[in-house]
């Protein structure tokens, strides 16, 4: 079930970024093979943290999938990986370019097989360019981007987002680009091969900073927690946490300065427009702080959202999970584990009205579906997939 039943995905990923695309499709209903190295598997099944040797990362990341164990250093299991490919939608690499050629399963090689096929590619810095063959890890790519020049406190160092957001954009990228080629196979049966850089996705949605950029010529810098054009857009401390605050109008401003007992603010010309915010942003904030401290996060939220002002608490990952809003939303779903007992997902958060969310499952045991997708989809039987296990194919 799922509005992508019907559609055979071949994952050639491993760690993050192809797994996460993979994912998202799965988690639509597509029939996802990933093929992993027998005995090893992908290197993300030894990243902690672990429960009980099993690593929850992989797990997340690797939900609702089959797991096939290929040696590709064998020309024997290249063959089967172009015969999976003629009965597959769509298949999904990031190795460095050129390693898929040598293997001879790049897209050339597959889609005289499969014409249909939609193929992506996935590196850190593209298919072509004079960094093309360097490796990239996520941190590489957010340092490289420019992200990091505008993340932390300008007396702080270039800090890297909390999460590995070079690798999960270009894997939700990935998905849209997979998705958008399949649609164009409907109507023309041709397929597609989609070069797609993390480097080039994580440039792509800095448009705060490209903003910035284009209009002045020169590199935004670091603001901490602050808009770097629209005031007052910050987080203040409380006397027990932190809110998030946001007055992107004059409007808003107006409200706000009700609010913290200043209505002079908004009527002087020291802090009128936000061009005047802007310029004397480190008074203005020291005001609305003043204010905030003397309240708890609850009292100092109440007191803005009275007044339609946009105001939030900063959680941590286990209150946002622990909250009201998401056990509404039922983000977190409960899936049974043999090692673990249970374990929960997050998968893909968009809900079709037409269509309950699709069932999730866990992550593969390296090599469980082995058997089952050669004989099913190869048509071999035991006895042939023996030989092969014996030969070291599989």
């Amino acid at each position: 079930m799922g509005k992508l039943s019907g559609i055979r995905v071949l994952d050639l990923s491993r760690v993050l970024s192809g797994p996460f695309c993979t994912a998202l499709l799965a988690d639509l209903g597509a029939e996802v093979i990933k093929i992993e190295s027998p005995g090893a598997g992908d290197d993300s099944r030894r990243f902690g943290p672990f429960v009980n040797g099993a690593s929850v990362y992989f797990s997340l990341i690797n939900r609702s999938k089959k797991s096939v164990t290929l040696n590709l250093k064998h020309a024997r299991a290249r063959e089967l990986v172009m015969e999976l490919a003629r009965r597959a939608d769509v298949v999904v690499e990031n190795f460095r370019p050129g390693v898929a050629a040598r293997l001879g399963l790049d897209y050339r090689s597959l889609k005289e097989a499969n014409s249909g096929l939609v193929y992506l590619s996935i590196s850190g810095f593209g298919q072509s360019g004079p960094r093309a063959d360097q490796p990239a890890y996520d941190l590489i790519i957010q340092a490289m981007s420019g992200l990091m020049s505008t993340t932390g406190f300008p007396d702080g160092p270039p800090t890297c987002v909390g999460e590995s957001l070079a690798d999960l954009w270009t894997g939700m990228l990935g998905s849209w680009a997979v998705l958008a080629a399949l649609v164009e196979r409907a109507q023309t049966g041709r397929g597609e091969h989609i070069d797609l850089a993390m480097f080039d996705s994580l440039l792509a949605m800095q448009v705060t900073g490209l903003a910035q950029l284009f209009a002045s010529g020169h590199a935004p810098p670091r603001v901490g927690n602050r808009h770097p054009v629209t005031t007052p857009v910050d987080t203040y401390p409380t006397r027990d946490g932190y809110v998030a605050l946001v007055a992107p109008t004059d409007a808003h401003f107006v409200a706000l300065s009700e609010v913290i007992g200043r209505p002079e603010l908004a009527g002087g010309a020291r802090f009128r427009t936000n061009a005047a915010r802007r310029e004397r942003v480190a008074e203005l904030r020291a005001i609305i702080e003043a204010w905030s401290r003397g309240r708890s996060s609850d009292e100092a939220i109440a007191a803005l959202r009275a007044r339609d002002i946009p105001a939030g608490p900063v959680w941590n990952l286990e209150q946002a999970l622990g909250s009201d809003q998401a056990a509404a939303r039922e983000l977190v779903r409960t899936v049974a584990h043999p090692t673990l007992g249970s374990i929960g997902m997050l998968p893909q958060p968009a809900k079709f009205q037409r269509e309950p969310a699709g069932a999730v499952t866990r992550e593969p045991l390296l090599g469980e579906h082995t058997d089952e997708v050669l004989g099913s989809l190869l048509g071999m039987g035991a006895g042939d997939i023996q030989q092969l296990r014996a030969a070291g194919v599989v």
